[in-house]
């Protein structure tokens, strides 16, 4: 028996049903290539959290931002390697965010728009399938956020046949 709390990372909708919000997140679902809403659930929990911890640092600093940003020095330093906040942003930047800025630096949309694959589905089957690196280490996981420096370091593994620029699912994807 485990002593640990198994907590979901993520929050639900309050509302069961809302034609417009359900629209939107499917749109969502399909633009990204994400599985289900669960994964479009989390991205959201990941940006309210951001929000929250801006949010303290700011309500500590009494509103000072340049306080806020010493004291949170290490969270932008983390929003600006994953690409989430640009170089000239601060942190009262974070509260006017978008789930779409997360969604954009997942490995998954950062490889396809890298032309990697002619699709954010297909990005996701290369990634699962192990076909894709980051630094040289294969990568399974589409959700992990890639580090702003390390964008041009995603690559075919050197083992995968997709690595061979004559494969007929890496030539589709190349034109």
């Amino acid at each position: 028996m485990s002593t640990g709390k198994n907590t979901k990372g993520y929050e639900t909708p309050n509302h069961p049903y809302q034609g417009e919000r359900i629209a939107e997140e499917s749109d969502l679902l399909s633009r990204y290539g994400l599985k289900n809403k669960e994964e479009f659930w989390r991205a959201q929990s990941e940006l309210r959290s951001m929000r929250r911890e801006a949010r303290r640092l700011l309500g500590e600093a009494q509103g000072d931002v340049d306080a806020a940003q010493e004291a949170g020095a290490e969270f932008v330093a983390r929003l600006r390697r994953i690409g989430i906040l640009g170089d000239n942003d601060d942190i009262s930047a974070v509260l006017s965010l978008d789930v779409t800025d997360l969604l954009e630096r997942r490995l998954q949309t950062v490889a396809y728009r890298q032309g990697f694959a002619s699709s954010t589905q297909q990005a996701r089957q290369f990634i699962v399938h192990g076909h894709i690196t980051v630094n040289g280490a294969r990568v399974t996981r589409p959700s992990v956020k890639v580090d702003v420096d390390d964008e041009g370091a995603i690559a075919f593994d050197e083992n995968s046949p997709l690595a061979d620029d004559l494969h007929p699912e890496r030539a589709e994807s190349q034109e």
